[in-house]
């Protein structure tokens, strides 16, 4: 949309610690995905994390109420920043992206909160780990609303619901497969 960026923030809980064998499916494909997100149309940036090469953390990295007596420290989660609902759907339901959530199920528990939260920022703006935890809480509290929503019930930046095309997430996706082709190349030759 026009003069604003599509914020997302995912939160999981993994059936191990990081390093434990039974999430190495994720470890495998995390750069992988960092990679072909960088590679995909309309793909604004993401926050880094503290500690870790890469992009630079959005702020002090925070979790939502659901980690606790999770018996973690640390969770796998993601922030970033996108211009349409279409763009960040194509990389989220296609591609390298598309096996990873195949895979989940192997290394993620299952969940009693939503898995991603959807909000519009200004261009220009950058949202901070802190806004992505309050975000998916309130939207777990209360629901899909223009403040935080999910695919299946978007909103426009001003607060108008919509109907995301799908047509046009297709022709994004197809564009994607192409630049793309060399991750899904190895991400085929790995163990979920």
């Amino acid at each position: 949309m026009r003069g604003h960026h599509l914020a997302v923030y995912n939160f999981g809980l993994h059936v191990d610690d990081y390093e434990s064998p039974l999430v190495l499916g994720f470890r495998l494909r995390e750069p992988l995905n960092f990679e072909a997100a960088k590679r995909a149309q309309g793909y604004v940036g993401r926050s880094g994390y503290d500690d870790v090469p890469g992009p630079e953390s959005w702020g002090e990295k925070v979790y939502p109420r659901f980690i606790r007596d999770s018996g973690f420290e640390d969770a796998p989660s993601s922030l970033s920043l996108w211009s349409s609902l279409e763009a960040l759907m194509a990389f989220t339901y296609s591609g390298v992206h598309a096996d990873a959530l195949k895979h989940a199920r192997n290394w993620n528990q299952r969940q009693a909160w939503p898995a991603l939260v959807l909000w519009w920022v200004r261009e220009g703006t950058q949202p901070v780990w802190a806004d992505g935890a309050e975000r998916l809480e309130f939207l777990h509290d209360n629901g899909p609303t223009a403040r935080a929503f999910t695919f299946k019930a978007p909103f426009c930046p001003d607060g108008q619901a919509i109907v995301i095309d799908r047509e046009h997430v297709k022709a994004i996706a197809g564009r994607n497969a192409t630049g793309q082709q060399d991750l899904l190349d190895i991400v085929k030759t790995l163990k979920a």
